[in-house]
């Protein structure tokens, strides 16, 4: 089963860069900054090669060094300023577009890629978080995991609902 899904993360992350080979491209030598936390957002990044960390605050939370792996998305879906700071930790070529929306409107498979990257993302924080509550239960330090586990369960709001904005209550 990792083998499967490894390989089709593979095919999504050559995918994204036929996807995106129109775009720009820059390169970033170790230690630049990409994005930094807080900033100003709206563009995405794509790995074409070399190696990258995200940090949260002073914490680094992630690596990234697949090519077609996106910098920047979370932002530009949520509409918030930049998460993270992400900076090159090797000799990197990334693809800019500094429209990301418009990105993610150009085609459906940029969406679906996208939308699988995010899915991979959060099963694996929720399995590694349900984890951990198995493996140490209660333990001191670890209680609030299933604080953690509860907000993610209860914090989804539907975002489709019956009607319109011109009828936000009908009666189908």
């Amino acid at each position: 089963m990792t083998i499967h899904r490894d390989s089709r993360t593979m095919r999504c992350m050559k995918n994204m860069l036929a996807l995106s080979a129109h775009l720009p491209e820059f390169t970033f030598a170790p230690g630049e900054v990409v994005v930094r936390e807080g900033g100003s957002a709206g563009g995405i990044w794509i790995l074409v090669s070399g190696a990258l960390q995200v940090r949260k605050g002073d914490v680094v939370v992630n690596a990234i060094n697949r090519p077609g792996a996106l910098v920047g998305e979370i932002s530009v879906l949520l509409g918030t300023n930049y998460g993270a700071t992400v900076e090159a930790t090797a000799s990197s070529l990334l693809r800019f577009a500094a429209d990301g929306e418009a990105l993610l409107a150009s085609d459906p498979d940029i969406s679906r890629l996208v939308a699988m990257g995010l899915a991979e993302r959060l099963n694996f924080v929720t399995t590694y978080l349900a984890d951990l509550k198995h493996q140490y239960g209660d333990a001191p330090g670890l209680a609030m995991v299933s604080d953690v586990l509860n907000e993610l369960a209860h914090r989804q709001k539907a975002l489709a609902r019956p009607g319109s904005a011109r009828d936000p209550d009908p009666a189908h």
